[in-house]
């Protein structure tokens, strides 16, 4: 089953009851009637295949399966906020957002275009604030729009990761995992990890989205990637993230075969003398490379290409006298191959935190949880 299968008036009332142990009770806390209840948390657990509850004598006390998936809603229901909400209007907004106007959205989701204008025009009145705005012949979300579509994708994340969880307990060892894949997670750790624990859990899907920290952070914020890896950031950029160092990268100064900087002293000083390909300012490998020029006051090389793309790096390197600072791992094939050599080590100090990177209160499912293991066993076996 999917997220949008479920009415959230059924997960509101499975939450109440674990909270408050008996159908009566939450009848009155949420103002549903118990006949009402007694059915949507019928209905409920046949879509799960199994029970939330255990009725007794003295009130419902939670199943195994009501211990994994009630947490899970209550989280889902905190970032929803509103009990007026419906999944229609969840599922709309999010659709709108993702597809960037109503024509793409009724395309990926099968509804009709009044149905989609309809359940965001009463989600808007349910909520009180303007989700939505024209913009010449299109529309585009409000600030309090983007700000409720996060925490609606937030909502998802949660329950289909539940619904993950409640899929081992029926015997399905399934799931997804989805990775931001920083520059340089994927040239030794990330693969080897994947490989790894694809071995071990060979039914559980991995989902690894390739990009730069600033077109990461926001798909991770908005629940669409899991966990990212790569360089860390100081200071942290918020206290919604979370991250777990893994290991220290030290980088080295790169060029081709034959460079003109090998016949000389391999000082900062003779190494400033050439071009450079850098990755643009604002990143930790700019920060640290622009350090280790100020701190013996070498005036700063000229940087006619910002790049952080190895690949791209790479051939330009091949084919000039340009320079670059990059982790031995990153171009390990071609340092092999002989295509490109170390220029020089950089000096002492200057290295790079590689860790891991999440939602401040994202709380893995056991295969997640299983990934990341491995993934820092990987990261100390070096």
């Amino acid at each position: 089953m999917k997220f949008s299968d479920f009415n959230l008036r059924h997960l509101r009332a499975a939450s109440a009851i674990g909270r408050l142990g008996s159908i009566s009770a939450a009848a009155q806390a949420i103002h549903i009637s118990q006949p009402a209840i007694t059915q949507g948390l019928a209905k409920l657990e046949a879509m799960l295949g199994q029970p939330l509850f255990e009725r007794r004598t003295d009130g419902m006390v939670a199943t195994e399966a009501g211990r994994i998936f009630i947490p899970r809603i209550e989280t889902a229901l905190a970032h929803i906020i509103s009990p007026r909400v419906t999944m229609t209007q969840l599922r709309a907004l999010i659709a709108l957002t993702d597809a960037g106007s109503y024509a793409a959205a009724s395309n990926t989701t099968g509804l009709a275009q009044p149905s989609l204008h309809r359940a965001v025009g009463d989600l808007s009145v349910a909520l009180k604030r303007k989700l939505v705005e024209r913009r010449g012949k299109g529309v585009a979300l409000t600030e309090q729009g983007k700000r409720t579509a996060r925490r609606f994708r937030l909502a998802r994340a949660e329950l289909e990761a539940g619904l993950s969880e409640l899929a081992v307990l029926l015997g399905h060892e399934t799931g997804l995992i989805t990775i931001g894949a920083m520059p340089l997670s994927r040239a030794r750790v990330l693969p080897a990890a994947v490989a790894a624990f694809h071995r071990d859990q060979p039914d559980v899907a991995v989902n690894i989205v390739e990009g730069a920290f600033h077109e990461l952070i926001e798909p991770l914020r908005d629940g669409d990637i899991d966990l990212m890896i790569g360089a860390m950031r100081a200071p942290s950029p918020g206290p919604d993230v979370a991250q777990q160092p893994l290991f220290d990268d030290r980088p080295a100064v790169i060029g081709r075969k034959g460079h003109p900087a090998l016949s000389s002293e391999t000082s900062l000083e003779n190494l400033a003398k050439y071009p450079w390909i850098i990755p643009t300012s604002g990143t930790p490998l700019r920060a640290g490379w622009e350090a280790m020029f100020d701190k013996l006051s070498v005036p700063l090389p000229q940087v006619p290409i910002e790049c952080g793309s190895v690949i791209t790096i790479r051939q330009i390197l091949i084919e000039s006298d340009f320079l670059t600072l990059l982790s031995p791992d990153q171009v390990a094939v071609e340092l092999e191959a002989g295509w490109l050599v170390k220029i020089a080590n950089i000096p002492e100090g200057y290295t790079r935190n590689i860790g891991v990177t999440t939602r401040a209160e994202w709380r893995p499912t056991a295969m997640q949880a299983k990934f990341l293991t491995v993934l820092k066993e990987i990261s100390k076996a070096g």
